[in-house]
């Protein structure tokens, strides 16, 4: 069977120079950085190199990048971590309706303790209107978090405007960048934020593990306690084999990023236009441009993402109905429903996301199974059965 893998923002394939960076810390090389002895000298230095090599992703110092255990603990430290610390000047937290999950529910967490929680609009392409940000801040707001680009619908957020507002209130500003960093070019100094949230299995790095820059200066005020490890900001014995491939995949990612920018674009907008032309009602979510470049995501009427997902599946094709964190859910997307979509187009979302593997021969096998999945769902489907009857006249 053919196999065809564009769920790239779920995972992505560990490539094998990163796979050989961690093999030494899972060897030999094993003791704990923390450790006063040479045992612990070699993991040191990896674990010294990796945050250097994250920081020169991301245009940062390295002594201001935390290594955490994903893009979520980063945005809940984020989220979490500079609230609290400035509370002392006012308990207002503003965040995008689209934000993650991990965003979201760290701000639901404040507001059960006293903070108070404002959620900015966003368009029908899920695009943030700056002007609406600043409409909504107050004396008391003390955070403001947007992320850098949607990994649903790949809609690219003007993060530099959002920062330029908040620092003229001198309001910190966090921007979970788990989608774009890796992928598109992010400089924290020209953005102007004051926190940013990355995660390595974005950039053909492993799993667990992640990252969170924090301007230095800013107060953060920790979630994990009981050792020093992180500058204090996290505490607990690092992954080192997980910080040593995030460190080279970083800097394969900085190395290579152009070269793989220009490989997808022409890969997604192909995609995009001849689904489109070989399935009718087909809705493109998110921007028409400004959106990431191997992302591309559609609402098929009538039917059910999880469905097609399935029937996909069962023809080696790898896809997925919005975050991972979410599609087994089997709900309405609320980056969908923010976008102004009926939950009966956003029951039917699927997403495809190409890596540097993926070629034309993907898209090609991809747009040869799916209108026929699409055509067998349709038939069992009694919304559509209701849409061709009305369409026909009622006969």
């Amino acid at each position: 069977m053919t196999k065809s893998y564009l769920d790239h923002t779920a995972a992505t394939p560990l490539l094998p120079e990163v796979r050989e960076a961690m093999m030494p810390y899972l060897g030999d090389i094993f003791g704990n950085p923390q450790s006063l002895h040479d045992w612990g000298d070699g993991a040191r230095e990896a674990l010294e190199a990796a945050r250097e090599q994250v920081a020169g992703l991301i245009g940062a110092r390295a002594d201001e990048v935390v290594f955490t255990g994903s893009g979520t603990e980063s945005n809940n430290l984020a989220v979490k971590g500079l609230a609290l610390a400035q509370q002392g000047k006012g308990k207002h937290v503003v965040v995008s309706a689209i934000e993650h999950f991990s965003v979201l529910h760290s701000a639901r967490t404040l507001a059960k303790w006293g903070f108070e929680v404002s959620e900015v609009p966003v368009d029908r392409h899920g695009m943030v209107d700056p002007d609406d940000v600043r409409r909504i801040l107050r004396d008391d707001t003390v955070l403001v978090s947007v992320m850098h680009a949607n990994g649903e619908v790949g809609t690219i957020q003007p993060v530099k405007e959002i920062a330029a507002i908040t620092g003229d209130r001198k309001i910190p500003f966090h921007t979970d960048a788990v989608a774009t960093a890796g992928t598109l070019p992010v400089d924290v100094i020209a953005l102007g934020v004051d926190a940013l949230s990355l995660a390595a299995n974005q950039f053909y790095g492993p799993k667990g593990v992640g990252a969170l820059w924090v301007r230095k200066g800013v107060r953060i005020i920790p979630l994990l306690d009981g050792g020093i490890q992180e500058g204090g900001r996290r505490a607990g014995t690092e992954n080192v084999p997980a910080i040593a491939g995030m460190g080279k995949a970083a800097e394969l990612a900085r190395q290579h990023m152009a070269e793989r920018i220009n490989r997808l674009v022409p890969l997604r907008d192909r995609l995009l236009k001849e689904l489109a032309a070989r399935i009718g009602h087909v809705v493109v979510t998110g921007h028409p441009g400004n959106r990431l470049p191997g992302h591309a995501s559609v609402c098929v009427e009538f039917i059910e993402g999880e469905a097609m997902l399935m029937l996909l599946n069962g023809k080696g094709i790898a896809v997925s109905s919005g975050s991972a964190c979410t599609s087994r859910a089997l709900k309405a997307s609320h980056v969908l429903i923010a976008m102004g979509l009926p939950h009966e187009i956003a029951q039917g979302s699927v997403l495809f996301t190409l890596g540097i593997e993926n070629t034309d021969r993907d898209i090609d096998y991809l747009l040869e199974a799916m209108p026929p999945i699409v055509d067998r769902l349709r038939q069992m489907s009694p919304l559509y059965d209701k849409f061709m009857k009305a369409s026909r006249g009622g006969n």
